[in-house]
């Protein structure tokens, strides 16, 4: 196992641990983006606790603000914030409410979870670096549900018009959202072709595969001119198989067979991990 797989797999327990602590939460879309955050904070993006003030820093906004347990692993696991802060998850004076607030969680760029706003703001941030000259890169995932919602392709379309090179979105299409499946609700058609006809630079991939996420970035940073959009195939609950198969996965209260496949889950991450730093 190399390190960017050890850093996947500790993301993925730690987002198990503290949903399962907690009792309840969105096990399906926390656990669909744990390889994009992977390849984001462990491979992509130029973060890290010491320079999250630096002007000239990447951001990441998670505008599907109900995939936060991923992110604060993955914040943890950077060394934001520390292990014992993800088991006060949702709980009363925490400062890790389900969605991301950036006035409460150290390495949390916006507030999100109100579906639409993140990406839109990180349209905002994208063009305020052009604006002033910063070569920095702005990240950010949003749910294939997330897309419904016509705020977003306003900002898409702002984004291509202002030619955001600098500005990469990661679509987590994993098919499914609150209510249902997503093609039921609102068939989203084609993403790529969606994204191309706004003036994206756009690529369908793997959203298991750690190396296809980081091709399909590093080859989409070579725009000059258009924006990026990735579109991650993913599963709700990826990389736990019982999850994955749950009809009902977007919010979970655990039944005692899932308590006893979620801990069988948690118990095989370990072993994985076995040797690095997870806890």
């Amino acid at each position: 196992m190399d390190a960017l797989e050890l850093f996947r797999d500790q993301i993925r327990l730690w987002t198990l641990k503290q949903l399962c602590h907690l009792g309840f939460g969105h096990y399906g879309g926390s656990l669909s983006i744990v390889e994009a955050l992977a390849v984001l904070y462990g491979k992509v993006m130029k973060i890290t606790p010491d320079n999250f003030h630096d002007e000239k820093r990447d951001r990441f906004i998670l505008s599907k603000g109900h995939g936060g347990p991923a992110l604060y692993a993955t914040l943890a696991l950077k060394g934001f914030i520390p292990f014992g802060m993800l088991y006060t998850l949702n709980q009363n004076g925490t400062r890790l409410p389900s969605h991301p607030d950036r006035n409460l969680t150290p390495g949390v760029e916006m507030t999100t979870g109100s579906l639409g706003q993140g990406i839109s703001v990180a349209v905002g941030v994208a063009l305020s670096h052009k604006l002033s000259g910063i070569p920095a890169y702005t990240y950010t995932i949003v749910g294939d549900g997330e897309l419904n919602e016509g705020q977003c392709w306003e900002a898409i379309q702002f984004a291509a018009h202002h030619q955001l090179h600098r500005f990469v979105v990661l679509v987590d299409d994993n098919k499914k959202q609150l209510d249902g499946w997503t093609k039921d609700i609102v068939n989203p058609r084609d993403f790529v072709e969606k994204f191309k006809s706004f003036g994206f630079w756009s690529r369908r991939v793997d959203g298991s595969s750690l190396a296809e996420i980081e091709e399909a970035i590093e080859e989409g940073k070579k725009q000059t001119e258009m924006p990026v959009a990735i579109i991650l195939d993913t599963k709700k609950g990826q990389g736990v198989p019982y999850l994955e198969a749950k009809e009902d996965n977007h919010h979970i209260r655990p039944t005692e067979e899932d308590k006893r496949a979620i801990e069988a889950a948690i118990q095989e991450l370990e072993r994985k991990c076995a040797g690095g730093v997870a806890q």
